[in-house]
């Protein structure tokens, strides 16, 4: 069994926008982060859609070896995800519920990296977040979510 905790949370008003750092949020099952872009977007689909992105995730680790074999420097909110994590296993929650904190979470599918991202910090980013880019996961039980909360099974 695994523990880990929660290092930042970052959302960003537009798909483009800069990437804010808050200590806290409130997350919403079917919209995502409150003043997050995903939030905004799955707040005008219809009942019948699926949403798209609530949440996203990466490990700082993944972000440590970007840095330690790629030589590319990146922030925790730089690399696009609204949770940073530590010692969390995000590829293996694929299909899995967690918690971070009082809300729960399940995996829904690897966040691979995209050209978005690369336009966004810069080529190279790509071919080291391959497989480590991060997890999307849908919200099961909304609530407040804190920085340096745990996140267990």
């Amino acid at each position: 069994m695994w523990k880990g905790k929660l290092l930042s949370i970052n959302i960003a008003q537009s798909e483009s926008g800069e990437m804010i750092t808050v200590d806290q949020i409130q997350a919403v099952p079917g919209k995502g982060l409150e003043g997050d872009r995903y939030y905004s977007l799955n707040k005008s689909l219809s009942e019948n859609s699926e949403p798209e992105t609530e949440i996203t995730l990466i490990e700082i680790e993944a972000i440590e070896a970007l840095q330690t074999e790629q030589g590319i420097q990146l922030s925790p909110k730089d690399a696009r995800r609204n949770l940073v994590t530590h010692q969390v296993p995000l590829n293996h929650l694929v299909g899995k519920e967690f918690r971070v904190g009082e809300v729960t979470l399940r995996g829904v599918e690897l966040c691979e990296p995209c050209k978005h991202l690369a336009k966004m910090t810069q080529p190279d980013v790509l071919p080291g977040l391959i497989h480590r880019g991060g997890l999307r996961a849908d919200i099961l039980q909304g609530g407040m979510i804190h920085k340096g909360n745990i996140i267990e099974e």
